[in-house]
């Protein structure tokens, strides 16, 4: 009979955790709604004594995602579980997730402890934890290079003191799969209460090995996996939720087990993160890259013209790309009809937010002759992606520019109460010049750290998205994603959208800001 595999999501962790990714809260919330809808078993929403914007978010979540488990993570020390108890404690179902450093090179050099006291310390720490919730996750952090005898101590000295899940992280992404599979065969022999707790992988992609280790990691026992969508996270990323689910779906024949996602989910929710994030998926990435059901040779083709099964052994339908008969979208369609389609493409809306999505959808039908999916799904989440109350917001801009003139662009945007500012200036080109505008009307000036734009659909009529990252002065990372027919606009709101995060960022902290990886 198959065994379940628990997916333990640390998107909204781990993944953001990535560099030059932040979530605002309003995406942070819809980001766990669609891990909820895809099936996920725990939702790490977050690190709540990191930062005021992360115990917030990681309480709305509690609060308003009811259908899974929520997980925040803690420093094995009383503040941070304090905090990652204030921040789930009205979840349906919370889980306190305690870590500590287990290698000797990281007891040495990060905690300046011994291991006698760090094991002390980790024991107490899960005892504590437990006076809030029976649901406890224990992470010796860094286990791949921990002393094996050590880490069957420190794990079996966990499970007794209340741990229910033990999570053996490949911190830094160290193994090799048939090494990983070994390693926990060694783990059930040596822990004497192994059978007490269920046994979780937490790998990461430095050797481009993740996915396998967790498969070969569960082919050995384990039955939580730890992922992010589209294998976001520290450094080379995480382990891909879609990667691991989709192989345990596909070979059933050499995988006896089942997780319970919804696999039509699998590129809604790809193209959720990729847009929240700012982090495009490559194009031959497993599973949800661009690539992944096109084929450039005619003999592959060919073969597939005439039996799915010679070459292809996914159906793109299978997790959720769009095919076959849709509502399709004009000038002439209707509220109701575009209603229709906002449920169709499996997204939620509040009245305001579908109000401006059609008005959009509007404006960009008077300008494309042919909108598909791609081009609604693109202003679905750049209406989503706005904050609730911005500091700017784009009112008009002019660009002059030509090989022989210097660009000049005049922009008025709107503050806050609604009153308008204006003012001009000139750049190396029509995109410097709107950018050196807005930093004269904000008085903000960031450092463009990266400048992206790609084509949402094919052809000369096709919305340009724009990315782009800003610094501040301290080095935080800000991102602004916005897309038109007309790339100068595009990049004109996506600068605007980045500005506005930064100004955001800025708001008063209640908790001082915490520099820890995880595990």
């Amino acid at each position: 009979m198959a065994e379940k595999i628990y997916i333990f999501d640390t998107t909204l962790r781990d993944g953001e955790q990535s560099a030059g990714v932040a979530f605002t809260p309003k995406e942070k919330l819809e980001i766990a709604k669609q891990l909820e809808r895809i099936g996920v078993d725990v939702i790490e929403a977050g690190f709540p004594i990191s930062s005021p914007g992360d115990m917030a978010a990681v309480k709305t979540i509690s609060k308003e995602v009811r259908g899974t488990s929520i997980c925040a993570l803690a420093r094995a020390v009383p503040a941070d579980i304090d905090a990652a108890w204030e921040g789930i404690c009205e979840a349906a179902d919370p889980r306190i997730h305690v870590f500590i450093n287990t290698s000797a090179i990281q007891i040495e050099h990060q905690l300046r402890m011994d291991p006698a006291t760090v094991l002390d310390q980790a024991v107490s720490m899960v005892r504590y934890a437990t006076k809030f919730t029976s649901n406890v996750e224990f992470s010796p952090m860094d286990a791949t290079r921990t002393d094996p005898q050590f880490l069957y101590s420190i794990i079996e000295a966990c499970i007794n003191a209340g741990a229910t899940t033990i999570n053996v992280p490949d911190s830094v992404g160290y193994a090799i799969p048939e090494e990983f599979g070994t390693y926990f065969r060694d783990i059930f022999k040596n822990v004497s209460n192994i059978h007490r707790a269920r046994v979780s992988v937490h790998a990461h992609n430095d050797l481009g090995l993740c996915s396998a280790n967790t498969l070969s990691a569960i082919q050995n026992g384990v039955r939580q996996a730890e992922v992010t969508v589209n294998g976001i996270g520290e450094r080379a990323g995480n382990t891909s939720l879609e990667e691991v689910a989709m192989a345990i779906r596909t070979r059933k024949d050499f995988l006896n087990y089942y997780t319970d996602i919804n696999h039509k989910e699998i590129y809604r929710t790809s193209k959720l993160i990729e847009t929240c994030s700012g982090m495009p998926i490559q194009w031959n990435k497993a599973i949800v890259g661009k690539n992944s059901f096109r084929h450039g040779s005619g003999m592959h083709w060919d073969e597939m013209s005439h039996q799915d099964e010679t070459r292809g052994r996914i159906d793109p339908e299978a997790i959720g790309v769009p095919q076959g008969a849709q509502i399709i979208i004009s000038k002439l369609s209707g509220r109701q009809a575009f209603r229709d389609k906002v449920a169709y493409l499996g997204f939620e809306l509040t009245d305001e937010e579908l109000e401006r999505a059609f008005d959009a959808v509007q404006a960009l039908s008077d300008k494309k002759a042919n909108i598909d999916d791609r081009d609604i799904e693109a202003i679905l989440i750049d209406q989503m992606r706005d904050l609730e109350n911005p500091a700017w917001t784009l009112d008009h801009i002019q660009v002059s520019a030509g090989n022989n003139t210097t660009a000049t662009a005049t922009l008025t945007l709107r503050d806050p109460t609604g009153a308008i500012v204006k003012d001009a200036a000139t750049g190396t080109g029509p995109i410097d010049a709107v950018y050196q505008a807005m930093n004269r009307i904000t008085g903000i000036v960031p450092t463009l750290t990266e400048f992206s734009i790609k084509a949402i659909t094919e052809g000369i009529d096709a919305q340009g998205e724009v990315t782009i990252r800003i610094e501040d002065e301290k080095g935080n990372m800000f991102i602004g994603r916005a897309s038109e027919t007309d790339i100068i606009v595009a990049s004109a709101r996506a600068y605007t959208k980045a500005l506005n995060r930064l100004i955001y960022s800025t708001r008063p902290s209640r908790y001082p800001v915490v520099n820890a990886d995880g595990p």
